[in-house]
């Protein structure tokens, strides 16, 4: 049974810095893209970041770029995000999530697995 678990998020000030975790079981990690996606209270989850399997490529929401990265450990079967100089408009529950399949990315929220999320709130 896959497992994602979130850890990290809390309250911090504008300009701030957090790192999220998120730990998978269930699966062999290092053959699955990894994700991140947020969702602000009234608004719709959107896409973060994402890594592809092994040590892949990288992308970064356009929104978050410059401030956030995303980094894997395959030995630990954990996934990061790095949120520097935060904003309080990057508050929202943070997820991660995963493709169920093997070797693919993270292009939809389609037939993904997800964490149960994490809160980060930033206050200004």
């Amino acid at each position: 049974q896959v497992q994602l678990v979130e850890s990290g998020g809390g309250l911090v000030q504008a300009g701030g810095s957090l790192r999220l975790s998120c730990v998978a079981s269930g699966r062999t990690f290092r053959n699955f893209a990894m994700g991140w996606f947020r969702q602000a209270p009234g608004k719709e989850r959107e896409f973060v970041a994402r890594i592809d399997w092994s040590h892949g490529i990288t992308k970064i929401a356009d929104s978050v770029k410059g401030r956030f990265s995303i980094s894997r450990d395959n030995a630990k079967n954990t996934v990061y995000l790095q949120m520097n100089s935060l904003k309080p408009e990057d508050t929202a529950v943070y997820y991660c999530a995963s493709p169920a399949r093997p070797y693919i990315t993270i292009a939809t929220q389609d037939s993904l697995y997800w964490g149960q999320g994490t809160q980060v709130t930033v206050s200004s």
